[in-house]
């Protein structure tokens, strides 16, 4: 399958050895996203050194002032050590970003700074607006086997428009790979089914992904390899996704770890580095 159909997130603290190990793989889309962690960061620029021909690199700002925008992408291109990030996303905006965003990120599109701009949002009502402005070359919108609104009110319209979509949350939250998550009797899903089911819609141009480990990484790179799923199972996932999304109270697992790591990250760039957009960042993940 094309290595641009899955981007690696940045977020979840993947090492940098399995960000190398996704490369060598085949996986050429890179998503420096809400988190900008810097070992991840660091083997995407040593991988850029090698072959930046093929590789997709996008980052995402959730930058609410024009004048935070440039100083976003000028710092992720130092320190990638590339002169054009490929994806812009404007994170989070759930009704559409006030004009003086959107021409700010023109600007920096203007002046050969990033080639493409997409932006993200959770509420679907509000993707018509979006998909009428012309100055998006696509969406980010959340899709998975439990939240499928998406292929009704969102992917008609962008494929209508020739728009791109990333589509995130695979593995909604990772409820879908909870215990009890499939229906009695059926089997459960993996992390590569997630991700498989979301590449089968044809509407969907790069589905993310964010494993923290080496064990996570390898259900991203089977994805990759055996791509879109059978009809038979599309509907088993389907049926799983019925059956998650009808027990509301089904949490998303304890990742504590994961949390006081997200703490002392904040703490550190703050004593480092003070006030700045990827601070901020850390507060929309």
């Amino acid at each position: 399958m094309d290595g641009t159909r899955i981007a690696l997130a940045s977020s979840y603290g993947l090492p940098a050895r399995e960000v190398e190990r996704a490369f060598e793989r085949g996986l050429r889309f890179f998503f420096w996203g809400a988190l900008r962690r810097a070992d991840f960061g660091g083997a995407v620029r040593r991988l850029a050194r090698r072959g930046r021909d093929g590789m997709t690199l996008a980052i995402q700002t959730f930058a609410r002032s024009p004048w935070m925008l440039r100083p976003s992408i000028e710092l992720a291109r130092r320190q990638l050590g590339v002169d054009v990030i490929d994806v812009l996303g404007l994170g989070f905006w759930n009704v559409p970003p006030p004009r003086a965003i959107v021409d700010a990120a023109l600007r920096c599109k203007q002046r050969g700074l990033v080639r493409s701009l997409v932006v993200s949002c959770h509420a679907r009502p509000t993707f018509e607006a979006l998909l009428a402005e012309p100055a998006y070359d696509g969406v980010m919108a959340r899709y998975n086997a439990a939240h499928t609104g998406a292929e009704r009110e969102v992917f008609p319209a962008a494929v209508a428009r020739g728009r791109r979509v990333l589509a995130y949350t695979a593995t909604r939250w990772g409820t879908l790979l909870r215990e009890g998550a499939a229906p009695p009797g059926e089997a459960q899903p993996r992390g590569a089914d997630c991700y498989r089911f979301v590449l089968s819609h044809p509407a969907v141009t790069t589905c993310l992904a964010g494993p923290k480990d080496a064990a996570e990484l390898d259900g991203v790179l089977e994805a990759l390899e055996r791509g879109p799923m059978r009809e038979d199972e599309l509907a088993w996932m389907r049926r799983v996704g019925a059956h998650v999304r009808a027990q509301k109270d089904m949490p998303a697992p304890p990742r504590p770890a994961a949390v006081w790591d997200h703490a002392r990250g904040i703490a550190r760039e703050l004593w480092e580095r003070g006030f700045t957009e990827g601070l901020v960042s850390r507060f929309n993940k």
